[in-house]
């Protein structure tokens, strides 16, 4: 190796030339290891990582009947909280939450559902246990029990099914609403 050499490479690495080479190799044991070599990029910008976020409800509305916007609470499964955006929820487990922006709830025999929930339609055939308005058709089957206060639209109830509570029909309350 010679000063110049040495020279040349350190210029050649100042000049922005982002991998190195050792001077000291000849051409054809370069060329096999240079597959090999690790190249240094500090020009490259460090990329900041953006997550993806997900359309909400205005943006995007569900399609009713697809299985892609149902969800099922299975058996041995015990779930909290909140359900936004849930086109279909079948409840064979326990839920305690509050639903929102929900098409339909079905409650199966081995369900129960505590908490508050707006709907289009409801089919009990377990238990609910709360606040429960359904916008349009609210079937209890027979086994099906709902505790607590209840507004719908139309009702239909099966022999074996019940309801404890405050019961009114949503043209009823709309009615006693205007009156006052």
């Amino acid at each position: 190796m010679t000063d110049n050499t040495k020279k040349s490479d350190v210029k050649k690495r100042s000049e922005g030339n982002l991998s190195y080479t050792n001077p000291s190799k000849t051409k054809n044991s370069q060329k096999t290891r240079s597959n090999n070599s690790i190249n240094f990029h500090p020009d490259i910008p460090r990329r900041v990582a953006e997550m993806p976020v997900g359309p909400t409800l205005s943006e995007h509305q569900l399609a009713i009947n697809t299985d892609d916007n149902q969800l099922t609470v299975g058996r041995n499964i015990v779930l909290s909280g909140k359900i936004d955006s849930c086109e279909k929820l079948i409840v064979e487990g326990r839920v305690e939450a509050t639903l929102n922006n929900a098409h339909t709830i079905e409650v199966e025999p081995s369900g129960y559902f505590k908490g508050k929930a707006e709907v289009e339609d409801a089919k009990i055939s377990g238990k609910f246990e709360g606040t429960l308005k359904v916008k349009d058709l609210l079937t209890i089957y027979e086994g099906g029990h709902i505790e607590g206060s209840i507004r719908y639209g139309r009702i239909i109830i099966e022999s074996g099914g019940e309801i404890v509570g405050d019961m009114a029909s949503l043209d009823e309350t709309k009615n006693n609403a205007s009156k006052s």
